[in-house]
This record gives C-alpha cells, sequence and structure tokens, in this order.
C-alpha cells in the first residue's frame, strides 16, 4: 500500500508541474510555408520571370520564386542585370536529367565574383521544369552555376536549392545539346527579366524533310 501511495504521489506531483513547465516554455516557431502554385502567366510580376535565350533559336522562360529562395532569386537577377550569363554554355547536360549552365569557364568549376550563397533548402520537389542552384559537396557553396530539370529526381530534394520553375519554352530546353561537356553546345545568348521587355529571337525554321529516296534501276 505504501509503495502505491508513493507512485500515486509522484504522479499527482507531474500532473500538478506539466501546466507550469508548459506555461514557461517558449511558443513553438510555425513551420515556414511554401507556395507551391506557380503562376504561368508571364506577364504578371514581370520583374521575377527569367528569360534565357538560346543558341538553339528559342527561348525558356523561367518563374522566379523568391517565396522559395529570396537569396538565390536575388543572385539571378544580380547577374542578369551585369549580363553574366550571356554567352555562357550549358556545359554539362544529361539525357533524362538536367541542363547545366552559368560557368563561365565552361568547365563547371567557375562562378562568378560573388560570395557563395548559403543553402535556401526547401521543400518544392525537383519536377520536370524545376530550376535549381548547382553546388559542391558544400551545402553553402551556390555561387552562379543552375540547372534545368528535365525528367523528375526527387532524390536531389532538400539537398539542393530549387528557386524557380519552367512556365514556357520546355521545348527549347529539351533541344539543349547533349554531353558532358556537349561537343556542340548550346549557349545562352541572352538572359534577360521580363521587364526588360526584350524580344524573343526569331524562331528556327522548320526542318526540311529529307528526300524521298530515288530507286536504283537494276
Amino acid at each position: 500500500m505504501k509503495s502505491r501511495l508513493i507512485a500515486s504521489l509522484f504522479l499527482g506531483l507531474s500532473l500538478v508541474a506539466s501546466p507550469a513547465l508548459a506555461k514557461d516554455a517558449p511558443p513553438a516557431t510555425p513551420a515556414k510555408t511554401y507556395p507551391t502554385v506557380v503562376d504561368p502567366d508571364p506577364t504578371h510580376d514581370p520583374q521575377d520571370v527569367l528569360n534565357l535565350d538560346l543558341s538553339n533559336g528559342g527561348r525558356v522562360v523561367v518563374r522566379l520564386m523568391p517565396a522559395w529562395a529570396p537569396n538565390h532569386v536575388e543572385r539571378i537577377k544580380t547577374l542578369v542585370a551585369r549580363r553574366f550569363y550571356d554567352g555562357l554554355v550549358f556545359h554539362r547536360v544529361i539525357e533524362g536529367f538536367m541542363a547545366q549552365t552559368g560557368d563561365p569557364k565552361g568547365t563547371g568549376e567557375g562562378g562568378s565574383d560573388l560570395p557563395d550563397l548559403k543553402a535556401e533548402f526547401n521543400p518544392l520537389p525537383h519536377v520536370r521544369g524545376a530550376v535549381s542552384m548547382a553546388r559542391t559537396n558544400d551545402p553553402d557553396s551556390a555561387n552562379s552555376q543552375f540547372f534545368i530539370v528535365f525528367y523528375p529526381r526527387f532524390a536531389l530534394d532538400r539537398k539542393y536549392t530549387v528557386f524557380g520553375r519552367v512556365i514556357a519554352g520546355m521545348d527549347v530546353a529539351d533541344r539543349i545539346e547533349r554531353g558532358e561537356p556537349p561537343a556542340n553546345p548550346t549557349r545562352i545568348v541572352r538572359a534577360s527579366m521580363g521587364n526588360e521587355s526584350v524580344s524573343p529571337p526569331a524562331a528556327l525554321p522548320a526542318p526540311v524533310a529529307a528526300p524521298a529516296p530515288v530507286p536504283t534501276p537494276n
């Protein structure tokens, strides 16, 4: 009986003490929420629309998402304003995976003269059309290189910073020359923001059909 009373006493104390401890504890920080809807209309908020005019004759339009990664978006805008991306090649393009650019050396080892960025990993998935920042093994090493995802690669989620998504011209991205590095790499002819009102390049002419084979006389 004595042991039961002692146990009951401790139980009673724990029930009394818990509310007091809970009252003194700091309030829990609510989890950050990220918008999942990406506006496909490039005329809306054009200051957050990145246009990539490529040497294959097309334009890739990317909706930058400051709510996902504000510092990474700001870095892209800063480099675009400096015309940093103009003329750079897609130096690493893997079929069924992604196309990577943003290295002035064209080797995957270069970057801008700005300091590397702190990671802004988020739960946004690496779906087709996602635009994410490249980095080394150091999570805080993203600088200027980024990649466009061809095919979902969810293993990259929360390990690389997704900062935008293609809203037009994914067919143009699909035409980027493959290779590591490509033998004849596709280049960014001009990178601009939507509010600069830069005209898109002229469309490539339709491919000419190969002539029908001429029968060989016997």
